[in-house]
């Protein structure tokens, strides 16, 4: 999908079509999980920081808090739309996924491209969002042509001319290559895939490590033949929050690991398994990690055992140095949620402290074009100081008045009143907030100020801006 979370907001909110829209964390530490094309012109990009994209951006941008709900939602109706045509499909992300249709085998360039203008057809008559196909004998080549599709195209690649298309690009193209490796390979001058194909496999194994190095060799060779298989389920459900000051005392602490429990808590009921596994993930100020972990001897999905073990885990930032990042994380999932005949017991946590750098780590390529889908995003509008930049939860506070929580009648929020219907905040401030009347299915609406304490005006479901009659809930 072509900068899909951006998107969503337009076709729900119709009056920011065309605009620089951003959405993202809104804090000191906040990053642009989407960016419209408006703002790509701008130079804005996702994984970018909020401040950076704003000052990019200037005066013109429209920040707007990420709605994960409403993304699921959209997500769903176009990918089962998807598999109307394609059976088997596997998803990448939100809005990207591979798929290897019957239809097409031994179809030519041409009937490959009606196939998928066929696909886009659907999406935007089903939906309204203009999406990007990218097809190719396996699944680096497709990747490869979706992203540059975009937006809204169609790209072929035939096996008679995948190796000049693949050979001729910049190496950091392939699918693998991040910032770090492509950086070594650049002070090689190895610039082109075709530059890293023409290496032998010893060079290659040497640059770029004898694990990976082999397989991104395969396919800088065009030599892709995984299949498409449908995702496991998750071996892992978590959540993270990213402080707009840093955690100096155990006080401030608790408070967080309790609230990327009950984030974590909520997906982990949504996924319907227990967990025996409790990880706590701490990133300091100078961006090392420190992760601890406990498991207990039944899976649960009780929320205070879940919690109290998380809280066991804590270290004292005055002993560890100040923290930004809290994340817990659930694993050792079972399907059967089992019961200890004993209790619990006297669990001792059993702890990696040793740090970890970000340079350790998995790098994201930061500077693809499109990177929406792989950034986890949070769907309640930031709150208690800092911003949520991976937790996946669900919307919550529909119904509660404005003046019951000023903290969020901020720009973005979803609220409805009895007269004017459903609408969202587009500014607030001294005692005032404004709202932009509107949904899908309206086109761009009004704009009402009310006072900030006006109990007619209410916080709505963000899933009513689709006005679809048949949203699950």
């Amino acid at each position: 999908m072509d900068a899909f979370f951006a998107s969503v907001e337009q076709l729900t909110r119709p009056t920011l079509a065309g605009r620089p829209v951003l959405v993202g964390g809104t804090g000191g530490r906040g990053v642009v999980a989407g960016a419209s094309y408006a703002a790509r012109r701008f130079g804005a990009h996702s994984a970018m920081p909020m401040h950076q994209a704003r000052r990019l951006v200037g005066a013109s941008a429209v920040v707007l808090p990420p709605r994960g709900s409403v993304y699921r939602v959209v997500s769903s109706r176009i990918f089962g739309i998807v598999r109307d045509a394609v059976p088997v499909i596997e998803m990448l992300s939100f809005d990207e996924a591979f798929g290897e249709p019957v239809d097409l085998v031994g179809a030519t360039a041409a009937d490959a491209e009606a196939f998928a203008q066929e696909i886009r057809a659907r999406i935007f008559e089903g939906v309204g969002l203009a999406a990007s196909v990218g097809v190719g004998s396996g699944k680096q080549i497709a990747k490869i042509a979706s992203g540059m599709a975009k937006p809204d195209g169609v790209m072929v690649i035939p096996p008679s001319r995948q190796l000049d298309f693949l050979h001729a690009l910049p190496v950091r193209k392939l699918w693998g290559i991040g910032p770090v490796s492509g950086e070594r390979l650049a002070r090689l001058g190895i610039d082109t895939i075709g530059d890293l194909a023409a290496m032998s496999d010893l060079e290659v194994a040497s640059v770029l490590g004898s694990s990976v190095g082999p397989a991104l060799h395969m396919l800088a060779r065009g030599h892709d033949d995984r299949p498409v298989t449908e995702r496991a389920a998750a071996k892992q459900i978590s959540a993270e929050s990213t402080f707009a000051r840093d955690i100096v005392d155990l006080a401030g602490l608790r408070p967080a690991i309790d609230k990327s429990a009950a984030d974590a808590h909520r997906r982990l009921l949504s996924d319907g398994r227990g967990a025996r596994t409790v990880v706590l993930k701490l990133k300091r100020s100078d961006m090392s990690i420190l992760t601890r972990s406990s498991t207990l001897p039944a899976a649960t999905t009780d929320l205070d055992t879940l919690t109290s073990m998380a809280r066991r885990l804590a270290l004292d930032p005055q002993e560890v140095g100040p923290i930004r990042l809290v994340g817990v994380g659930f694993s050792g999932l079972s399907a059967v949620e089992q019961y200890a005949l004993f209790g619990d017991g006297d669990i001792a946590p059993t702890a990696d402290l040793a740090p970890i750098t970000d340079a350790d780590l998995e790098a994201p390529d930061l500077e693809a074009p499109d990177r929406e889908g792989a950034i986890a995003i949070d769907t309640v509008p930031p709150s208690d100081g800092f911003e949520t930049t991976h937790a996946t939860v669900s919307d919550s506070g529909a119904g509660s008045a404005v003046s019951d929580s000023g903290s969020w009648a901020t720009t973005g929020v979803d609220v409805v009143h009895p007269e004017f219907g459903h609408g969202w905040v587009q500014g607030s401030g001294h005692g005032v907030v404004t709202v932009r009347f509107e949904t899908r299915a309206t086109g761009p609406g009004i704009a009402r100020t009310f006072s900030a304490d006006d109990d007619a005006l209410r916080r709505g479901d963000p899933l009513d801006s689709l006005a679809w009659p048949d949203v699950p809930r």
